[in-house]
């Protein structure tokens, strides 16, 4: 009953694996049949919440904490499957071979957010990847420009390079530590947390997990990512992803470095940096996705204030934070996704006048975008108060004034 989501999601895959072995298929009937298992996800993942289990060794681990991303995961899948159930931007043709990586995808993302020892994680994160990795070139071709190939490139290699620093930080612990499993690590690594090794070898893990929520400097996949694949491929990359990385940078800011001091004001660095680099590009952006991914990349740079203040409030705010990034990403993708009517990309020029055809997708994208921007009461403008309130409290007041000022950039584009 603990892994139902994640055994739903392996039928899910295997039936749609099926599917496209059959030469005559229905493409409504598939898109429907993907809904539907959405829809199974989701109510497994409800179903599960309350279950606790340790299997596989001690490898896999069911808790609380996994069981919230899981069914937030669930929830932003179900959405994803609804919204481009009547979408152009896949050939009808590979349609069962997109809902069987989409699905491989969320799997390999709930397996991430239980994951508690390096192999396990380590094998979870690269079912994730490669499923995404396929998925950005199936994008249809419809402007003669293939761009969701040079994409598709893209995302491989940059992804491999992350997938190698990561790599390269787990053979330290582990030869530091003489363990996989992080609650060995974390006693261990104390005891030897002086050696310089330490801090590298901890950096090198969070810097693969930063790739993943695209903290600077490891960001610059997003904008070519964003704007090259299909616009409901774009709407799970933005937001789902994004939630497994923040699960996983939880649980490794628990490991001793030390020179917490060091990290602090490393995650500083690179939060401001995340927030000017990605408000300031976004300003000159005509393309809506690509804005959308500079936007992320600030966005990106707020949760890392959470995750410095090295408590469980700060935790809990940055689990709070992405969550109402998650919810308002895809009420932009939703809307995109709907007025782009042949799955091409949309400029910025062409919501021109949305609020007279379409006042109910523009009221949608006014939502999501005033939460984005973080402008009172939204979802957006609570997360970045308690995080920022939080900070302050650390005595980190030039970031708190540099970080409110970014938010004022980010409400003016």
């Amino acid at each position: 009953m603990a892994i139902l989501p994640e055994l739903a999601l392996i039928a899910g895959a295997l039936a749609f694996f099926a599917l496209s072995l059959s030469k005559s298929l229905d493409s409504t009937q598939v898109k429907n049949s993907a809904v539907v298992f959405g829809f199974i996800i989701l109510i497994c993942s409800i179903i599960s919440y309350n279950q606790q289990a340790t299997l596989f060794y001690g490898s896999y681990e069911i808790d609380m904490y996994s069981q919230l991303f899981k069914l937030i995961i669930g929830f932003a899948l179900c959405v994803v499957l609804i919204f481009g159930q009547n979408l152009k931007g896949i050939d009808e043709n590979i349609r069962p071979e997109y809902y069987i990586f989409l699905f491989l995808s969320g799997l390999g993302l709930m397996m991430l957010v239980s994951a508690v020892e390096l192999i396990t994680l380590f094998v979870s994160l690269e079912l994730s990847s490669f499923a995404l990795y396929l998925l950005v070139p199936m994008r249809d071709d419809r402007t003669g420009v293939r761009t969701q190939m040079e994409a598709g490139i893209k995302y491989i290699l940059f992804g491999v390079m992350a997938t190698g620093f990561m790599l390269f930080g787990m053979s330290y612990l582990f030869g530091l530590t003489g363990s996989t499993y992080i609650k060995d690590i974390v006693p261990a690594l104390g005891a030897v947390s002086s050696q310089p090794a330490a801090f590298f070898a901890v950096m090198m893990v969070l810097g693969g997990f930063f790739y993943k929520l695209a903290v600077f400097p490891m960001h610059f996949w997003v904008p070519d990512i964003y704007q090259g694949a299909s616009n409901e491929t774009t709407g799970f990359i933005a937001t789902v992803p994004k939630l497994g990385a923040v699960a996983l940078l939880i649980r490794f800011m628990t490991l001793p470095t030390g020179q917490p001091e060091l990290l602090v004001n490393l995650l500083i660095v690179l939060a401001l940096c995340s927030m000017f680099y990605g408000n300031l590009s976004a300003l000159v952006q005509k393309d809506i996705k690509r804005m959308l991914g500079f936007s992320g990349i600030s966005h990106a740079g707020f949760i890392v204030l959470g995750l410095l203040t090295m408590q469980a409030s700060g935790y809990a705010t940055a689990i709070y934070y992405i969550t109402g990034y998650v919810l308002m990403n895809l009420a932009c993708f939703l809307v995109i996704s709907n007025v782009s009517v042949n799955g091409e990309n949309l400029n910025i020029d062409d919501l021109n006048g949305l609020h007279k055809r379409q006042p109910v997708l523009a009221f949608v994208l006014a939502v999501g975008l005033f939460a984005l921007g973080g402008i009172p009461p939204m979802v957006g403008f609570m997360g970045k108060f308690m995080l920022l309130t939080g900070a302050l409290k650390l005595g980190h007041l030039t970031l708190v004034i540099l970080a409110a000022f970014n938010t004022a950039i980010a409400i003016y584009y």
